[in-house]
């Protein structure tokens, strides 16, 4: 299977009129999977039931919640690691900074060495 994309015109950014316009590769998405179905799968590989599983999933999300709240950095080895972000408006002064000028937190994914070399291997295919 392949990871289909389509082709869309983007203008430059900031240029007045859109200056030269380039065209680009955006994905197509091919649909979602829930816990469900991750529960299910996993339980191909497993002794665990998809009970079971899916409870430690449901366990995972809200465990990965409270540390990302906390600041912490989460490594899950090949699965990746997982970084809280921070988006801020700027202040004159080191001083004049304070916690008003934090916009949002965010999440930060790094997939691991496994996940990367598997998006080595995608194909792709053109989809008008």
């Amino acid at each position: 299977m392949a990871i289909r994309y389509t082709m869309t015109e983007k203008a430059e950014p900031g240029v007045l009129g859109g200056g030269t316009k380039k065209w680009y590769a955006r994905v197509i998405m091919d649909g979602e999977i829930s816990i469900d179905d991750l529960s299910k799968q996993i339980e191909k590989f497993s002794a665990l039931s998809e009970p079971d599983i899916r409870g430690v999933i449901i366990a995972l999300e809200n465990v990965i919640q409270e540390y990302l709240v906390n600041g912490k950095v989460i490594r899950m080895d090949k699965l990746g690691s997982f970084y809280p972000g921070l988006s801020s408006g700027g202040a004159a002064t080191k001083e004049e900074f304070n916690s008003t000028f934090i916009k949002e937190a965010y999440v930060t994914y790094r997939p691991g060495q496994r996940i990367r070399d598997a998006l080595k291997t995608a194909t792709f295919k053109k989809t008008e």
